[in-house]
């Protein structure tokens, strides 16, 4: 089941539904990399659920296919996505909602949002994303994540529009 992007008050997009009417029993707040925005930490706060705060620190590739250290995340990287996990955790629990977090180094993010959500057993992913792109150029982005993992999560996909 998938949803529409949305973003309050974006004119062309639509609004995102009502968190109380998706009866839902677990959130998984991802990232491809990027900071999750207010917007997108408030929506996933206002299920009333527990939320996990799940990102990605970018594994560049292989090489002769194997993997590369130096391909792979640096400290600094590892560090900024921890960061950003925690600066998220830290938002929902002052709204008084329980979460946990964490990072994960991968190169294909998609799949890895898609399974973490089936392995802590959540029922919706929240994702802050940018504008669509037309999807032969999109395939290409990294910023274009969250449309991927729309098209391929079995559980609903909520797109918060981040600017």
């Amino acid at each position: 089941m998938r949803d529409a992007v949305g973003g309050a008050g974006q004119s062309g997009a639509p609004e995102l539904p009502d968190p109380a009417s998706a009866g839902a029993r677990r959130v998984l707040l991802a990232s491809e990399g990027r900071e999750f925005p207010k917007r997108a930490v408030d929506y996933a706060a206002r299920f009333g659920v527990p939320v996990h705060v799940f990102s990605v620190a970018r594994v560049w590739g292989t090489s002769l296919g194997f993997p590369n250290p130096g391909l792979l995340p640096t400290r600094r990287e590892w560090d900024e996505q921890r960061k950003l996990v925690t600066t998220a955790v830290k938002a929902l629990r002052k709204r008084g909602v329980e979460a946990d977090g964490h990072v994960l180094g991968t190169r294909k993010a998609t799949k890895r949002i898609v399974g973490e959500a089936d392995r802590l057993g959540c029922d919706v992913i929240v994702m802050a994303a940018d504008p669509p792109r037309g999807r032969l150029v999109g395939d290409f982005m990294w910023s274009q994540e969250p449309y991927r993992v729309r098209r391929r999560a079995k559980v609903r996909v909520y797109l918060v529009l981040a600017k």
